[in-house]
């Protein structure tokens, strides 16, 4: 065999682990489907502009290790998340904060604001009657009440999952954060931040010296593939790896309308969530605010991208599970199948069917590498 490790697929796990294994000496082969390196992450270069292909990713971690690591392929800038909502033509600061309650309601202090948000969740507690909520919309509704609810989360999540706030778990919001503060900030997290000259330069730094291929469908030949490598590393679908024996996972996609406008500055921000449920998109990202201090900044042209949410059919990208029962069900028996596999490794997103951040990725990966390589 010519590689220690085929590794199907080239976003930040595959990346990741084929970085560890290369510098401890392995050989690897990174295979991707898709004609570019670096999966969701990947950027094109629309007159400077780095356009996040596939959506908004905003790294945030509060693990140094994982920051130091990615900060060695390439700087990061100080980019802070600070989305907006429309509704209605209605501007509103996320996360919930002061600025968001002064401007749902007109409250000036934390006491009145405290006092509006136990005011509005008054019905949905009674309404229990001492009971867990049995859904997403009893759930939201007696953490924040009905203003919050209906104008900045009800429509936004039954266009993102394609179902209605009634027919979701209610575990998918275990919590909403109210802030008490006039803070903008959306993350947490210790660290954040947009590589300076975009995501595809940590994606080379990670794969520096290492064989790669593009356009190679790993189950379009899967015998020739497997018969390179002793040991394979998956980051797809891990029910497409089993031939869907147990039957298929569900999943949503998301899908883009890019526009190249003549404008400096289209939006004022680079993420505006649309949250009423009338309109189609979900949110519309305007690029060039992720790097301000790209010189194609100035220039007098812009990048936006709606966001359009959709369940995911043969032929499409999978984006993310549905996280729902069924699913959780039918995820572990394939689950089963690969913690037996002795000379398989499976990482990330659409193999471990479930919803990652970014830097939980990056850790996984480490942490896989650290025990199998």
């Amino acid at each position: 065999m010519k590689y220690d490790y085929l590794v199907v697929g080239s976003g930040l796990y595959g990346a990741t682990f084929a970085h560890l294994a290369h510098k401890a000496g392995k050989t690897c082969l990174v295979i991707d489907k898709r004609n570019h390196l670096g999966g969701n992450v990947y950027c094109d270069d629309v007159e400077g502009i780095h356009v996040h292909t596939y959506g908004a990713h905003i790294f945030h971690t509060s693990n140094k290790a994982v920051w130091d690591f990615v900060n060695s392929f390439v700087p990061f800038n100080r980019y802070t998340n600070s989305p907006v909502a429309n509704y209605r033509g209605e501007l509103y600061n996320l996360p919930f904060n002061m600025n968001t309650f002064y401007q749902m309601w007109g409250v000036r202090t934390p006491a009145e604001a405290r006092a509006k948000i136990d005011e509005q969740k008054k019905d949905a507690l009674a309404s229990l009657r001492g009971r867990e909520p049995e859904n997403l919309e009893e759930q939201a509704l007696s953490l924040v009440g009905h203003d919050i609810y209906e104008k900045l989360i009800k429509g936004y999540t039954e266009k993102q999952w394609g179902r209605t706030c009634t027919e979701l778990p209610a575990f998918i919001i275990k919590r909403l954060p109210v802030r008490l503060m006039f803070d903008n900030n959306y993350f947490n997290d210790a660290y954040q931040g947009i590589p300076v000259g975009g995501y595809n330069r940590l994606i080379d730094g990670l794969l520096d010296g290492i064989e790669t291929k593009t356009g190679a469908d790993f189950f379009a030949d899967r015998a020739h593939w497997e018969s390179l490598a002793e040991k394979i590393v998956f980051t797809g679908k891990i029910d497409e790896f089993y031939g869907y024996r147990f039957g298929k996972l569900e999943y949503r996609t998301v899908r883009f309308e890019t526009e190249r406008l003549p404008v400096q500055n289209w939006q004022g921000n680079a993420v505006i969530n649309y949250t009423e449920r009338d309109v189609p998109y979900t949110r519309i990202i305007e690029h060039k605010h992720f790097e301000p201090e790209n010189p194609a900044y100035a220039k007098d042209v812009t990048v936006i991208s709606r966001e359009y949410s959709t369940e995911w059919k043969d032929g499409m990208e999978p984006f993310y599970p549905v996280n729902d029962e069924k699913n959780a069900a039918l995820y572990q028996k394939y689950k089963a199948l690969a913690d037996s596999e002795a000379n398989a490794i499976f990482g990330g997103r659409l193999a471990e069917y479930r919803y990652y951040d970014m830097d939980d990725v990056i850790e996984k990966a480490m942490r896989d590498a650290e025990k199998r390589i």
